[in-house]
């Protein structure tokens, strides 16, 4: 007896289907075994690092000099000066960001929509050092034309890092504002609400879990930006919170060290310390932002 095409096809088929299951159980596999390794190295040197520097004059110690004669590796500088571009990128990106979302969500027509977005995105593929030479050669002098800044500061760094994470707000809040249900801004319409009421009391409340979300994970990028920070912000180790000063962020001075011939075993090890440091900070925004999503979670039937 001839057996039906749909069995034999079915039976042709799985053995594509078990191995397209195992080729995406290797990818994730190789994921979680990348990101052990780092885990892995980072800890295992920064442990060897903290054998001859004290965790305490690390985490407090206000001179960061691993290079200079006496040394001092209190990395306090290293942390303001990152989250005084944290700060200044917040500025920058966060309303911005979010005001675009409101307009591309919310008042763009499909045509307006379909221009400003993908013009957006095209921030997004300029390279990094592009952005760290536009803000020295452009953004420093224009800067100097009105206050008194150094050469390199952190302004014009944060002002950059700024429009570099512009897009990921947008577009994150974005597909939040476009995830809620059509059915609340209808209800809000019907109760007589204007369209600015239906957006700033229904929609954004809404969708609030999202955007903090993208806040975060958008304040994690310019923790973690390199090349523009060190075009543009210097690299003097500096404990201010004068954005007009020149300062040294942790990705900056990684940066400054990994180009260089380090000693491994004095001042090498100092690059596993403070990427540790960072990789902990990047890591807790992140549960921040899961944590902040999970609790806000609005569940729509």
């Amino acid at each position: 007896m001839t057996e039906p095409p749909s069995l034999h096809r079915s039976r042709s088929i799985r053995p594509v289907e078990d191995g397209v299951r195992v080729l995406l159980l290797a990818c994730a596999v190789l994921s979680v075994v990348t990101t052990a390794a780092i885990v892995v190295v980072l800890t295992t040197e920064a442990a060897s690092f903290f054998q001859t520097v004290s965790p305490t004059e690390f985490l407090f110690g206000t001179r960061w000099a691993p290079l200079l004669e006496p040394t001092s590796y209190g990395v306090l500088p290293l942390v303001c000066g990152t989250m005084l571009i944290v700060a200044g990128t917040a500025v920058v990106a966060l309303p911005i960001g979010l005001g675009s979302a409101i307009y591309l969500s919310e008042y763009a027509s499909a045509r307006s929509r379909s221009i400003i977005k993908p013009i957006l995105e095209i921030l997004a593929g300029i390279p990094t050092v592009v952005y760290g030479y536009f803000a020295l050669t452009f953004l420093t002098p224009a800067i100097r034309n009105f206050v008194q800044a150094e050469v390199f500061n952190a302004l014009s760094a944060s002002i950059v890092v700024g429009v570099m994470v512009l897009p990921m707000v947008a577009s994150l809040c974005d597909d939040a504002l476009r995830a809620v249900p059509q059915s609340l801004r209808q209800g809000a319409y019907a109760l007589g609400a204007t369209r600015s009421e239906v957006t700033t009391r229904v929609v954004v409340p809404a969708a609030l879990s999202g955007i903090l979300a993208s806040f975060i994970l958008a304040l994690s990028r310019a923790i973690g930006e390199t090349m523009a920070v060190t075009l543009a912000a210097g690299a003097t180790p500096n404990l201010t919170v004068n954005p007009l000063e020149s300062i040294q962020t942790m990705t900056a001075f990684i940066a400054q060290v990994s180009t260089g011939d380090a000693d491994e075993d004095r001042i090498g090890k100092t690059i596993f310390a403070v990427a540790a440091l960072l990789f902990t900070i990047t890591l807790t925004m992140n549960l921040i932002s899961h944590r902040i999503m999970k609790r806000f979670r609005e569940v729509y039937e």
